[in-house]
Formats: C-alpha cells, structure tokens, sequence
C-alpha cells in the first residue's frame, strides 16, 4: 500500500470545503428545473423564456473572465467568499422579483457566485490532491456534491406545490446565506497548504493571464479539442436544456412535484457512478469515461423522446444521471492535468465564458425550433451532438508526457 493509499482522500479543509458547498448547492438546485415555469407564470411566453436565459448569459461571460483571474490572484477561498457575498444578493432580488423582466435581473446578478465560485471549485481541490489520485478525488467530491441534487430538487418541487413559488425562492434564499457565512469564516481562518500569497489585481496581470490562456486555447492540443467538442456540445444541450421543464410539464402532463422528483433521480443515479470515472480515469485515461458519458447521454436522449409518462421520463433521468456522472470528474481530471496549476483558475473562466459566447443564442433558437416546428426538435438536435461527441473525445482527449507553459510564465 502506498502513502498516497494511506491517507484519505479529503483532507481537513476539503470537508469543510465540501459542506458549505452541499448547503449553497442545494439552495442552487431547489429552483432551475421550475424556474422555466415560474418566469411563464410571471407572464412570459415560451420565446421569452429563452430570451430571458440568453441574456442572462450574458452576464456570466463578462463575470467569468474576471473570475478566474481573481481565484488565481488572491486565492480559491477568498474568491469564493467574496462571490457568496453576491449570491446572497442575487437570491434576495429573486426573492423579490414582482415580474419576468425583473427576474431577469435578478437571475443575472445571481450569476456573480457561479463566476466566482465555479472557477475556484476545480482549481482548489487539484491544489488538494495528487495527480495519482486526482481522478478517485473528483469522484468521490462529485458523489458527494450528488446530495445537493438529491435534496434540493424534491424539496424545491414540495415547497412550489405547497406553498409556492415566493416561499420555495425564500427558503433557498435562508441556506445559501448559511452557506455564505461559513465560506467567509474559511476565508478569514483557513488556509490550504498549496495556496500561495495573494498577488495585486493589476491591468497587466489580467492582461498576461488572458494572453497565455489564449495561446493553450489556440495551440493545437488537447485544450484545443476540448474547446472546439464542447464548444459544440454546449450550444447543443442549450438548445434544450431550458425547455425540458416546459416540455415535461406542457406536453408530457409532469406535475412540478414530480419534475423535482425527477431532479432527485438525476442526482441519485449520478452518485453511483463518479467514483467509478474517477478510477477509469485513473487507470485507463480519461477518454473512456467522458466517451461512454456522451453514449449514455444519447441513450437518454432517446428514451426522452419515446415516453410520455412519469416512470418513463424517471427511466430517463437514471440514464442521464449515469452519463454525466461518468463526464464530470473525468473533464475535470484531464482539465488540471494539461493546464498548468497557476492559470486553473483563468482556464475555467475563459473557457466557460468562450462557450457561453458560441452558446449564447441556442436558448432563444431552442424555444423558435419549438414554436415554428415541433417541441421535440432541440433534443433530437441535442442528442445528435451527444451521439458525434464520442469521436473526437475517443480521438484527441489523451494526456500529453509534458504540460507546455505559455510563454511569460515558465
């Protein structure tokens, strides 16, 4: 047995880490899947819906460059505090949002921990770990993160039906604010042992960060292929991932009780698997979890299509749940391992906001697919991609014997 096999995977301040995330995550998962839904009873019409998503995309790319910069330049924990500190803000204006144009606001501004926090989330626990059991540690982090799903969806889908949207968006509200204040607590009293000195936020060390990421995101490599496929992919799933609540609830007949069941099911199905990607990862190389992902993704997709009551859609949901539980560690994995540690941070956020540019329309062309056609366009449109995506995942996704530093930072 060795050291690495001896000591446990998660240390002290992962646990903690862990925690405050499982709080603000469910509070994060209680409302998305029925937020479609409320902004329709907020007096929006199926294309607004989609403009209301597209458009709050657009604050994401803007934050999610700054973001990762940040994470990088003063720390993982300080990041994700100061982003909690605008998620307490964004939850509040949900809260309170008397009308559609209004919860566009409101969802943009709640963007600002996603920014933030999201860029943070990957690069600290990389910083946490090894690279021999990198893999094993964003399995058992994405199982553990799977609770979120379990519970938020259920108990956001209970609080709508019994009471409400309002009270629903207010119990989120309470626990992400729990979760922001033990996050501000770690920032002032932890610190990981890989983190360094905060460095000054300048104009030129933006600048130098952007520059040396854009030449990995141009440089013919693995983070090439990974941004062209997911490029791809993203503008994909966005054509309809907002209006699978719509789909489930307008034309299969779903309750919101039971949409939020579904989203538990996801969750459930997903913990079984990330521990096991994490060990493929680990022993075979990335690209076999993040391709058989995109097939259970396709097989998903199909079932979708063909069902029409509730057990059939929670069928559907376990193979989803399955598929990408078996993509995100394994993404995550290859990511830290061809991006060198100091730019983790700027890669997350220039690499998200990139593809949320090439995907910034597909919500708003999801829902005109779905009005001039036929509801069911944008998943078979989605579902395709899912199918073509294991290509150049089994083709190009291989690890390199050395990690190229961009020049400026050797």
């Amino acid at each position: 047995m060795t050291q690495n096999d001896k000591q446990p995977l998660l240390t002290p301040i992962m646990r903690w880490f862990m925690f405050a995330m499982v709080i603000a995550n469910i509070a994060g998962s209680m409302f998305p899947m029925l937020m479609p839904i409320y902004l329709t009873e907020l007096g929006a019409s199926v294309t607004q819906v989609g403009l209301v998503f597209t458009l709050s995309s657009v604050a994401i790319l803007i934050l999610q460059l700054f973001g990762g910069w940040i994470s990088d330049s003063i720390g993982r924990l300080r990041a994700i505090a100061i982003g909690s500190i605008g998620g307490v803000i964004g939850y509040s204006a949900m809260l309170l949002a008397p009308s559609w144009p209004w919860m566009l606001a409101a969802i943009s501004i709640s963007q600002i921990p996603y920014a933030l926090v999201g860029p943070s989330f990957g690069a600290f626990i990389a910083e946490n770990s090894t690279e021999e059991n990198r893999g094993r540690v964003y399995g058992l982090t994405d199982t553990i993160y799977q609770i979120t799903g379990v519970i938020g969806p259920p108990l956001g889908g209970f609080l709508t039906g019994a009471h409400g949207f309002k009270m629903m968006l207010l119990v989120s509200a309470v626990l992400y604010a729990i979760a922001a204040g033990l996050r501000i607590w770690m920032a002032t009293t932890m610190t990981s042992p890989e983190e360094k000195a905060p460095e000054k936020l300048t104009v030129s060390s933006f600048k130098l960060s952007l520059k040396s990421m854009w030449a990995l995101l141009i440089g013919g490599g693995v983070i090439t292929w990974i941004f062209v496929t997911d490029g791809v992919r993203d503008f994909a799933f966005r054509l309809s991932m907002e209006l699978q609540p719509l789909y489930l609830e307008q034309v299969a007949g779903i309750t919101v009780e039971q949409i939020g069941i579904l989203g538990s099911i996801f969750s459930i199905a997903m913990m079984f698997t990330p521990i096991l990607s994490g060990r493929i990862s680990d022993k075979f190389g990335e690209r076999v979890p993040i391709s058989m992902g995109f097939l259970m993704i396709f097989g998903a997709f199909m079932i979708f299509l063909q069902v029409n009551a509730f057990l059939g859609f929670a069928l559907t949901w376990v193979v989803f749940g399955v598929g990408v539980g078996l993509l995100s560690p394994a993404y995550q994995s290859l990511i830290s391992k061809v991006v060198p540690q100091k730019l983790l941070g700027v890669f997350t956020g220039m690499f998200r906001s990139s593809l949320g540019l090439i995907s910034l329309p597909a919500p708003l062309i999801g829902a005109q697919l779905w009005e001039r056609f036929s509801p069911r366009l944008p998943f078979v449109i989605t579902a395709m991609v899912a199918l073509a995506s294991v290509i150049p995942t089994w083709f190009k996704f291989k690890v390199p014997d050395k990690v190229e530093m961009p020049p400026g930072l050797e």
